[in-house]
């Protein structure tokens, strides 16, 4: 390795992934555990994060957590009990699943402690990031492995240099949703970032492309962070930092790209898109897809027709 973040090839190696989140959208099931442990089919959410990165050559993985995430810590460490019991039954198949995720990279930990949104959770990894490009990612968003998006965003920032962000296309009168950016064609399906708002009110967006929570940041942004004012929600906001960043000279590590991501992608973030990722990943599993999909249509055959409200 040379500086941090890269290795000698100048590849980048670290990703910060805040997990410091109350989760309330899932209340109350997250009271007591964290809403990155919820499973999707038998894999906590968090997981598929974290295989996403390792496998874009991320292996040094840095989770901002908060109070009441140990069972994130757990999860990605030794479980003697379990093994062993696993071990003596001859239960390799489990085992392995079990063994899988303290083996994924090289993880480590820091609190958040206030929670002042996302940019301020980011700001929580300067320390360990040092002075060398980083990825962000966000564990609401879950990118189906056949349509891999970081390599491609890791190579757009090899070759442009300053942060890149991703963005998908989405319907106009939901972009207030989301945090939409105003581009430039740069080419093919990279765009340069000419500005950015966060949540714009309904009908003010300066385009329908969403940012979804796949970034590559130029270290420039912890300083930039360190100087952003609480903005939307009274929280220390990346948007703000990033729409900063893509205003500032290349020589100071400022510009931003953005890829347009037109893959399988998967919401966590809210209860019915949380079901919706589960069905859809469930129904193409080799050991439940079958079953699961007939089960699927014999119980939709069977709901009564919807009635529209008066």
């Amino acid at each position: 390795m040379t500086a941090a973040g890269t290795a000698q090839d100048g590849a980048v190696t670290k990703v910060v992934i805040p997990v410091a989140g109350l989760g309330t959208r899932f209340l109350p099931a997250t009271k007591a555990t964290p809403k990155e442990m919820l499973p999707v089919v038998d894999k906590p959410a968090i997981q598929y994060v974290v295989e996403e990165a390792v496998a874009a050559g991320l292996s040094d993985v840095l989770l901002v957590t908060g109070r009441n995430k140990d069972a994130i810590e757990n999860h990605f460490d030794r479980a003697w009990e379990l093994e062993k019991a696993l071990e003596a039954k001859g239960d390799q198949e489990r085992l392995r699943r079990v063994m899988k995720s303290q083996i994924l990279g090289d993880i480590h930990y820091v609190r958040q402690g206030d929670p002042r949104g996302l940019g301020h959770a980011v700001l929580c990894g300067a320390l360990h990031v040092g002075d060398e490009p980083f990825a962000v990612m966000l564990g609401d968003d879950l990118i189906d492995p056949r349509d891999p998006l970081l390599p491609h965003m890791l190579d757009v920032q090899k070759r442009y240099g300053g942060s890149v962000i991703a963005l998908i296309e989405v319907p106009p009168e939901l972009a207030h949703l989301y945090g939409c950016a105003s581009v430039e064609p740069a080419e093919d399906d990279v765009m340069r970032v000419t500005d950015l708002v966060e949540k714009p009110e309904p009908g003010t967006a300066p385009s329908n492309l969403a940012v979804i929570g796949r970034y590559v940041l130029n270290p420039a942004v912890f300083e930039v962070l360190r100087h952003t004012e609480p903005g939307r929600g009274n929280e220390i906001q990346l948007t703000d930092a990033l729409k900063t960043l893509a205003g500032m000279p290349a020589d100071q590590g400022g510009g931003v790209h953005a890829v347009v991501f037109r893959g399988r992608r998967y919401d966590t973030g809210d209860r019915l898109d949380y079901l919706r990722t589960i069905v859809s990943l469930a129904s193409e599993r080799d050991d439940l897809g079958k079953d699961f999909r007939a089960f699927l249509r014999e119980f939709v055959a069977q709901l009564p027709p919807e009635v529209e409200d008066d």
